[in-house]
């Protein structure tokens, strides 16, 4: 079988064909058929795959991680665990150690954070938030906690869908939930549909009335009169040359001036921010708040210039060790390094876990990290085989969790437990 089948075989809609091509790759990668993968010191805690929004199944985001030259990875879909099996397996099979965790939306209304614009750019009041290193026994028990807040996450969808049919019936165009949408995800399995999906579909249907990148953009801002940042513009115009990247492309400029005028506030699908440091304790697993910060030139072309938290930075610190988070999760590649001094310094000072990654959901992105060649972000390589390593003996022995009692008893100080956990993986 040629290369290239092989590849496209690991977005195949089976899992098994998925595996199976990753380790035909490997088995002619370790016998030189195919050349050897690049070797770094790069990491990455924060991958995206097919089980929220990403062009890669799990299989295939680890092969991209591989060829990248990382040596670790980290799945994080939004709403979902199911690709994290799946991707346990890949890793095995390429022999990458990889770490496992979830990202999802909190309330945040019953502490001093209501009313805020936290790190959510569509919703005051709610933030990001992730849970990290999830024992691998855990897994089904945590997508039978996520499976109704995604059940309540898609009624919210129909209706985003809904409005988009409003605003674009005056040009042809219109937008279905179960036609259009929901063959775009991995719903069926126990992925989440989130509004990249929306807007996605939306692309797509975009693309087939308009034939050309061209007649695309007239569309948006003639008709529709959407503003597009050059970058982007000159992106999707260049479509006819980089049609992997063209609907994704569409997306980023879709996100970034539509969102507003279709958003429902999400409300039942997040849960309040005690029962998810709740859910983290008992699956002892990592909770972390993902910090944005404010946003000047967005990395991925779907962000508009806006503040989040950045002037209530003492206040966010508060309450997240008020509420008994263990972690901060952040982007070198996102932030100024001003900005990430100061949280490393808030980190240090209340004592809790640094972990980085770089938010991969569109074949644009790198999956590396090249900041991490800063000295400064150094850290952030160790935090990360000791966030795989506490996985780990978190997997064979509860009681071995970063945070659990007898651990922070142990090693008070979070840097000492960095230091006992990064070399058991």
């Amino acid at each position: 079988m040629d290369t290239q089948k092989l590849i496209e075989q690991l977005n195949d809609n089976d899992m098994q064909v998925r595996l199976n091509a990753l380790a035909e790759i490997k088995k002619l990668t370790d016998e030189g058929v195919l050349p050897a993968v690049p070797d770094t010191l790069y990491v990455n805690n924060h991958i995206h795959t097919t089980y929220s929004f990403s062009p890669y199944s799990p299989t295939k985001a680890l092969y991209m991680a591989w060829q990248a030259g990382l040596k670790t990875a980290g799945i994080m879909d939004h709403d979902s665990v199911s690709g994290i099996k799946e991707f346990i397996e890949a890793g095995k099979i390429i022999g990458m150690p990889v770490t496992c965790g979830f990202e999802c939306r909190v309330g945040m209304k019953n502490t001093r954070l209501n009313g805020k614009k936290i790190n959510n750019p569509d919703q005051e009041s709610v933030a990001y938030v992730a849970i990290h290193g999830i024992p691998h026994q855990y897994v089904d028990m945590l997508d039978e906690f996520l499976a109704p807040y995604r059940a309540k996450r898609n009624e919210r969808n129909k209706k985003m869908c809904a409005n988009i049919t409003k605003l674009v019936e005056p040009y042809g165009l219109s937008l279905d939930f179960e036609k259009d949408v929901m063959p775009l995800s991995k719903c069926n399995e126990g992925g989440s549909i989130t509004e990249r999906h929306v807007l996605y579909g939306l692309a797509k249907k975009v693309t087939e009335k308009y034939k050309t990148p061209a007649e695309v953009v007239d569309f948006f801002k003639n008709e529709m009169k959407i503003e597009i940042s050059p970058k982007v513009e000159a992106q999707i115009l260049n479509g006819d040359k980089t049609p992997d990247f063209y609907e994704y492309d569409i997306l980023g400029a879709l996100k970034s001036n539509m969102v507003e005028k279709i958003y429902i506030d999400a409300d039942e699908e997040c849960p309040d921010v005690r029962e998810y440091i709740a859910l983290a304790k008992k699956c002892h697993g990592i909770s972390a708040y993902a910090y944005l910060g404010d946003v000047g030139d967005s990395v991925t072309g779907d962000k508009k210039a806006q503040k989040f938290e950045d002037d209530y930075l003492d206040l966010l610190f508060e309450e997240l060790v008020d509420l008994g988070f263990d972690a901060v999760t952040y982007m070198p590649t996102r932030n100024t390094e001003a900005q990430l001094r100061r949280i490393m310094g808030l980190c240090d000072k209340y004592n809790l876990f640094q972990i980085s990654g770089v938010d991969i959901n569109s074949p644009r992105q790198e999956f590396i990290c090249r900041e991490l060649d800063n000295p400064l972000y150094s850290h952030l390589v160790d935090a990360t085989y000791a966030l795989i390593g506490a996985e780990n003996a978190a997997t064979a022995n509860e009681d071995e969790s970063m945070f659990c009692d007898a651990i922070k008893a142990k090693y008070p100080d979070v840097r000492d437990r960095i230091e006992y956990f990064k070399n058991k993986v």
